[in-house]
């Protein structure tokens, strides 16, 4: 452990380390006591816990393979110390936000930091999904010149002037309608409610997920993960897309059945597919890995400096503003 000397503010427990915002860092040290502590396991973190009794916890999202998820059994073993978790990450999936709720946990996330390398990461997985260049990046890698280029109406497509559908049209959903048109393509949208003209930006809203995805070339899932969304696209919606269409997911694994996906790239309904999740990460369904027509990343979508950055800048400033005036700055909804 790495522990500063205690002040007025309290005590902080930071799961891991702080790899960018050292200035930051140091300023909320000046205030609270801040511990780092390399969490191994789910027993270290409840006995740090136990042992520091922090008034705030800072929790990154890879530490989900280690301590594991923030769910009701974890919640109710912390010391009542805890008011305060201030999570690394736009999606929360991983912790009960209800059950911290009854705790008396307020929970926070960073939910705008993360839109453009999220966007940006969905727009390399629709380019390279309708280009077809999964093969050819892969044998070009192996050596072998344009081994696997697809020919004819199994050719890759040009982007402009196809129709991309956007599930969920929050921060990253409008990041990535902006460079959608940056290549030319149509933009729709399906939300729970019609955003603003502003908001719109031209985008046309498809009140009907049907009708969103009967009519969309590409299909872009940028939706939350929760109870309503898991599987939110199976057998069923994938029958209702145009035959050939490609379907792209950096939102959560959950959201998509990848079963169905499959199917339905082994069938020929779907031309391709980009992922950057994955319904049990680390693990990738085998044919998904196998297939020459799925562009796969490993859940990098907001691996950059300079959002990471970001990400560690805005969860200290949630920490410090929880303890100086009892209100985090980006709570999650639920707890708004």
């Amino acid at each position: 452990m790495i522990a500063k000397a205690a002040s007025k503010l309290g005590q902080v427990l930071v799961c891991g380390d702080i790899k960018f915002a050292s200035k930051q860092l140091k300023d909320l040290q000046t205030k609270a006591s801040v511990t780092l502590h390399p969490m191994t396991t789910r027993a270290a973190f409840l006995e740090a816990c136990h042992q520091l009794k922090p008034a705030a916890i800072y929790r990154p999202l890879d530490t989900t393979a280690t301590i594991g998820k923030f769910d009701s059994d974890l919640l109710k073993a912390l010391p009542q110390s805890v008011k305060f978790v201030a999570h690394n990450g736009a999606g929360y999936d991983q912790i009960d936000v209800y059950a911290a709720g009854e705790r008396g946990i307020k929970v926070s996330n960073t939910p705008e930091v993360v839109s453009r390398a999220t966007a940006d990461t969905a727009m390399f997985l629709m380019l390279g999904a309708v280009r077809q260049f999964a093969a050819p990046l892969r044998s070009c890698h192996e050596g072998n010149w344009r081994a696997g280029l697809a020919t004819g109406r199994q050719m890759g497509r040009d982007p402009h002037g196809q129709i991309v559908g956007i599930i969920g049209m929050g921060g990253i959903g409008r990041q990535l309608a902006h460079r959608c048109r940056a290549f030319g393509m149509q933009v729709q949208y399906h939300n729970r409610t019609q955003l603003s003209a502003e908001k719109e930006d031209g985008a046309r809203y498809v009140s009907s997920l049907s009708e969103l995805l009967a009519s969309s070339d590409v299909v872009s899932l940028n939706l939350p993960l929760n109870a309503k969304t898991r599987h939110f696209i199976s057998h069923k919606e994938i029958a209702q897309m145009k035959t050939g269409a490609v379907l792209v997911n950096t939102a959560r694994g959950p959201v998509l059945d990848e079963a169905a996906l499959v199917e339905a790239l082994e069938s020929g309904k779907l031309a391709g597919a980009g992922l950057d999740v994955y319904e049990e990460e680390p693990k990738i369904h085998l044919e998904l890995l196998k297939s020459s027509r799925v562009c796969l990343l490993p859940h990098i979508g907001t691996v950059s400096q300079e959002t990471q950055e970001a990400l560690e800048v805005l969860v200290l400033a949630n920490i410090e503003s929880a303890l100086e005036s009892g209100k985090l700055l980006t709570p999650v909804p639920e707890h708004a």
